[in-house]
């Protein structure tokens, strides 16, 4: 069960991943998140099932689309190139865009729904006695809806760790550069003899995914027994 160099590279990449997908989801899952729990407008339907369109596409269609978009070629991808210098295709940080926009929907709807939990009386009345919005969302939005934003996190950050069709497509599969866990365990299944590298990284994602499962249940108790005390 000892992992080879290959396989723990692609550990440390996958987590690497995984981590750049998380800290480029959650600022924008949150502003979704709260525009989609406490305001109505035209489209709000429209905007909704765009957010989660991902969850229902191909995750190799997705990846199809960002090379079409950010590619070298692509209409932002290109621009990119040659004002900064900047290509996303095939490199780390694309697999970490990939792997942002698929687990993205699951990060907003866990927060949504810690959002909607919170009575909006609380907001109006902070806001009544001339609270900013801004301050009322730091100190009564946010600590409230903490439970919800460690769950979508940790959704988020899973679910990166688990790509593999949008990343394998926009990013590759480059050993030590863009191969993650699930792109090595697609490469040791279709190499003769790999079955034992493959049951030892399905194993270690296992494992990993567990831990983070576990690590999310464990963090949230705490933050629900500190917003609302007692044992939940």
């Amino acid at each position: 069960m000892m992992l080879t160099p290959v396989e723990i590279s692609a550990l440390l990449l996958s987590l690497k991943v995984a981590l750049l997908s998380t800290v480029i989801s959650l600022p924008v899952a949150i502003a979704v998140a709260w525009i989609l729990a406490r305001k109505s407008f035209p489209g709000k339907v429209l905007v909704d099932s765009l957010v989660h369109l991902p969850l229902v596409l191909p995750p190799v269609a997705v990846g199809y689309l960002l090379l079409l978009g950010l590619g070298r070629n692509g209409i932002i991808g290109a621009w990119l190139d040659q004002t900064f210098g900047i290509s996303l295709a095939f490199t780390w940080v694309g697999a970490g865009i990939a792997a942002a926009i698929m687990g993205f929907p699951l990060m907003v709807r866990a927060i949504r729904l810690s959002i909607e939990a919170i009575d909006p009386r609380l907001e109006r009345a902070a806001r009544t006695l001339g609270a900013p919005r801004s301050h009322v969302f730091r100190t009564i939005t946010l600590p409230l809806m903490m439970p919800g934003l460690i769950g979508g996190s940790v959704l988020g950050f899973a679910r990166a760790l688990g790509e593999f069709g949008a990343t394998i497509t926009f990013a590759g599969n480059i050993p030590g550069v863009t191969q993650t866990l699930p792109s090595a365990l697609y490469t040791a299944q279709q190499m003769p003899g790999g079955e034992f590298a493959a049951l030892r990284i399905a194993i270690l994602s296992i494992i990993i995914a567990m831990l983070a499962l576990v690590g999310s249940e464990i963090l949230a108790r705490r933050a629900r027994r500190t917003i609302y005390g007692g044992d939940t």
